[in-house]
């Protein structure tokens, strides 16, 4: 049995060398005509060059008694600090010498190789995001190409999902290649199952008797595809489980479930999208707030707006969360006689966000078939890193009024530019109280 699991494991390991070749399969459309026979051609050209390495490496290993342990530390006689490395370079220091100039090609041709096939992941991975994301598996921003004509999304999220593999497994191959062999034959079986039933509903709608003969082939060659790759998963996963595999056993389901969810999602957000026979019912009356801290630009520009739309009743509101401040506010609304009530709004927490949305709810509650408008004024400022200076309070409150049905949220922009000084009408319309609250602003 000993005998028998070490054959297996070798087995399993060597089945590493058969992946990349799916680099080919997904770029069969970028090859010149005749495409099939070229990306043929191809993999047996891969196929050649990948039994004569391997033959090659076995033998110079043997040769040089080349050796290398998954854990260096068990190594007998090795110093202290020891760094094991990989089989190339131990090959091409024992052909060429550990410092000569062939020792180095070697290694940056082996980096540059690398280089290329973790590129193919960052070509094919966003191609299937898209895919996916258009099919509603993914998010659909995965579908959308970037600047650069390319999916960024897909790009981006390869890239940081293989950073954090990196740290998480020390960059050691050894431990990761475990996750990337279960991956690519699961892959490899479910590809050559889709095709035998590609074949099959093909054979159900041909009734010519040679292009049956050629599907019943094909059909039968995907067959033992499908057979010999889902073979070697079971032998991967059998030998490999315990080195890691298992986190990909645990991945997969989770990923799959993740993308049934996401498409789930999206069929119920369809589903209550499609507008009914008779149509959107209007609302019997549009009751819309001005929310209000002080009697400024911002909110005098948001109160003549939502004027202008006529709704069936408009009030300014403001929450009291320091008297001094509110009974100014109240003063220079009467001083300006502005044709908008205000309702004030007690906040014994000092809370702005809770008392309006109370507020606004109860209203909701008494005229369910009414509408509620709420318009906002906010700052528009000239650089990115002002905007945490303004419109915090804003932000929360739209935020929160956002999953109130029934409530529609207008945000009215006024941009604030620097060292600009405001009309002389509209100062001088202004009462004292107000121009002084807006220059300690």
């Amino acid at each position: 049995m000993f005998i028998v699991a070490i054959v297996l494991r070798s087995f399993a390991s060597g089945c590493t060398a058969l992946t990349r070749v799916e680099a080919v399969s997904n770029g069969v459309p970028n090859f010149k005509e005749p495409k099939s026979h070229n990306a043929a051609a191809t993999l047996a050209i891969m196929g050649g060059l990948t039994v004569a390495m391997l033959i090659g490496i076995a033998s110079l290993a043997l040769a040089t008694h080349v050796h290398i342990a998954a854990d260096p530390s068990q190594l007998t006689g090795a110093p202290t600090g020891y760094v094991q490395r990989t089989v190339i370079a131990q090959l091409a220091g024992a052909v060429f010498g550990p410092g000569s100039i062939a020792f180095f090609t070697v290694q940056v041709v082996t980096a540059a190789v690398l280089v290329l096939a973790a590129n193919t992941a960052f070509n094919g991975f966003p191609i299937l995001a898209s895919i996916l994301g258009r099919d509603g598996y993914l998010p659909r921003q995965f579908a959308r190409r970037g600047d650069r004509l390319v999916f960024s999304n897909g790009v981006v999220i390869l890239s940081l999902a293989a950073g954090a593999l990196i740290v998480a497994f020390n960059a050691s191959t050894t431990h990761l290649i475990q996750l990337y062999i279960i991956g690519v034959f699961v892959s490899f079986t479910l590809s050559q199952a889709g095709m035998v039933r590609h074949w099959t509903h093909k054979l159900a709608l041909t009734t010519s008797a040679a292009a049956r003969g050629t599907m019943k082939r094909s059909r039968a060659i995907n067959t033992l595809g499908a057979c010999v790759t889902m073979l070697v998963l079971l032998i991967v996963l059998a030998t490999k489980f315990t080195h890691g595999a298992y986190i990909v056993v645990i991945a997969i389901p989770v990923m799959v479930a993740l993308m049934l969810s996401v498409k789930g999602h999206y069929d119920r957000v369809a589903r209550q999208q499609v507008p009914p026979v008779d149509g959107v019912p209007l609302p019997s009356r549009v009751h819309a707030f001005v929310l209000v801290s002080g009697l400024t630009m911002p909110a005098l520009r948001a109160l003549a707006y939502a004027r202008a739309t006529r709704p069936s009743s408009l009030t300014a509101l403001t929450v009291r969360t320091n008297p001094v401040e509110t009974q100014e506010l109240m003063d220079d609304w009467n001083a300006r006689g502005i044709p908008v009530p205000l309702k004030v709004l007690d906040s014994p927490y000092r809370d702005i966000t809770r008392p309006a949305l109370e507020h606004i709810a109860r209203l909701r509650r008494e005229s369910p078939r009414d509408v509620v408008a709420v318009f906002i004024p906010e700052y528009i400022v000239e650089h990115w890193w002002e905007q945490a200076l303004h419109n915090q309070s804003a932000l929360r409150l739209k935020a929160a009024l956002l999953f109130q049905p029934g409530v529609m949220v207008t945000s009215v922009p006024w941009r604030f530019n620097v060292g600009t000084q405001p009309d002389a009408d509209s100062d001088a319309a202004l009462a004292p109280a107000t121009r002084q609250a807006r220059e300690r602003r």
